[in-house]
């Protein structure tokens, strides 16, 4: 959805305020007509009507192709979850339901070392690292990364619990900032962040 656009909602003809999405699509068709036509009224017209038809038609055409790849659908997302098998929860934010939709995606097939660092990742958006502990029967999963927990850690959980084998347990390792690194700090700034943005701050 771009704005309050959404594929299949704009009639034939129907008219969209100035600097809608669809704006960058339309052409200005004048440009292709000799100047003395500039200022005959009709002729506007029928041109600017023509071109908001082609802006509306290939902004439709690139919302649908962004439909097929994940990390660009939007109200095409649903689709995806009801193809893999998800539940469909419109209350949570587009990014949320791609981690879902990818993990779900790269955890199809025999459960490798590879594949829950590639589910994790889809979670973290950075770099994870798995530690296997075979005589334990659990595995240790550690964002490097990224600092502090990712934000969908839930959404991870159910994932490696549907992909993993049964009989392994698992934990999570987190990196955060070292103290050292809050020397450059002020007390004044120190004071001014929360303890969270302290534990995953990264220097100016």
């Amino acid at each position: 959805m771009y704005g309050q656009y959404q594929y299949g909602t704009l009639q034939y003809g129907a008219e969209t305020e100035k600097g809608s999405p669809i704006d960058i699509f339309t052409p200005d068709l004048l440009e292709y007509l000799p100047k003395y036509w500039y200022d005959i009224t009709e002729m506007v017209c029928i041109q600017d009507t023509a071109a908001a038809e082609i802006g509306t038609t290939k902004f439709s055409i690139d919302d649908v192709l962004k439909q097929v790849f994940v990390k660009t659908a939007t109200w095409g997302l649903e689709l995806w979850e009801r193809e893999l098998g998800l539940t469909t929860d419109n209350t949570k934010p587009y990014e949320r339901r791609r981690e879902m939709i990818l993990a779900k995606l790269r955890g199809s097939g025999t459960t490798t070392k590879e594949m829950i660092k590639s589910v994790a990742a889809a979670f973290s958006g950075g770099e994870v690292k798995v530690f296997e502990y075979p005589s334990e029967y659990r595995f240790e999963v550690q964002f490097i990364g990224v600092m502090g927990i990712p934000p969908n850690m839930a959404g991870l959980m159910q994932v490696l619990e549907e992909v993993k084998p049964a009989h392994l347990t698992y934990n999570f390792k987190y990196s955060y900032t070292w103290w050292d690194t809050l020397k450059q700090l002020t007390w004044q700034q120190a004071n001014s962040k929360s303890w969270s943005e302290l534990r995953t701050y990264k220097g100016e």
